[in-house]
């Protein structure tokens, strides 16, 4: 049998890369270290193609209080269901399947692109009180010796659209290294383990539009997404399977909140706005 084939990037439709993660062989081939889960570097073969990804197992979560319900990986399937409904393609290809150590969440490995040299990159500290052109502030941040500097991330559209999926999905933990610029000039975002809570956990590093008008982009994505999650429609389906009624009534109450202010959300106040380590 000759040996599967490299998927260059682009080369399979999001739909198929779904299908390889899905029915595909997978191969562990290390461990992510760093991450407070097990995370599994692997590949993925199907039919003469051949991908790597991240195995997470639900064997390897820890569990959390304030998560009781559910499991890490079903949130994190949930989260890309989301981001394909809004059109963004915003998550790497993510499944749901059983593995060498049982049933865990299955993702693409999106190989981060780094920004040239002439490049700013999506996140900076700079020294001064004004975030500058093409930026956008967060908050100051010390940076020792009893120096703050003001933390900004760029004015990109790419990261607007994260941050209303955000929004929506209730992401606990969006934080600097859950970034990935992809060749071609895609972004993802990753690690989507803490989200759809019920209660408002929303922390993340992109606050920079905080209280400012949706763009008209966000407005019919939230309009669309609204239609998709009424009761007895194919997504809301698919979401059943993965979190709580709960869970989804607070889904469409957020899409809900946002298309009737019409505004990016703002720090609630009760819970901590940045995530910690924010990177």
């Amino acid at each position: 049998m000759p040996a599967p084939e490299r998927i260059p990037p682009g080369r399979l439709t999001d739909a198929e890369l779904v299908t390889l993660l899905g029915k595909g062989r997978l191969t562990v081939l290390g461990q992510v270290r760093g991450a407070s889960n097990a995370v599994l570097y692997c590949s993925v073969a199907y039919e003469g193609e051949e991908a790597h990804c991240v195995y997470k197992p639900v064997a390897g979560e820890q569990p959390l209080w304030d998560f009781p319900d559910g499991t890490l990986a079903q949130r994190e399937v949930a989260a890309y269901e989301i981001s394909e409904t809004t059109g963004w393609g915003l998550i790497p290809p993510t499944v749901l399947r059983d593995g060498p150590y049982g049933q865990g969440m299955c993702q693409l490995w999106i190989e981060a692109e780094p920004p040239a040299e002439d490049e700013p990159g999506l996140l900076a500290l700079v020294e001064d009180e004004e975030p500058g052109e093409g930026w956008k502030a967060v908050a100051f941040a010390e940076v020792g010796e009893g120096r703050t500097a003001l933390l900004v991330h760029a004015d990109d559209p790419r990261l607007r659209r994260l941050a209303v999926l955000d929004a929506v999905i209730n992401n606990g933990d969006r934080k600097g290294g859950h970034l990935l610029p992809a060749p071609g000039g895609r972004l993802y975002g990753i690690d989507h383990g803490v989200t759809f809570h019920a209660d408002d956990k929303l922390r993340t590093l992109l606050w920079g539009w905080a209280g400012e008008p949706l763009p008209a982009e966000a407005v019919e994505v939230l309009d669309r997404l609204a239609a998709e999650l009424e009761p007895g429609a194919a997504l809301v389906t698919r979401l059943g399977e993965l979190i709580t009624a709960a869970e989804i009534e607070a889904l469409r109450a957020r899409v809900g909140a946002l298309r009737a202010t019409g505004l990016h959300r703002e720090p609630s106040g009760e819970w901590p706005a940045i995530p910690w380590p924010p990177v």
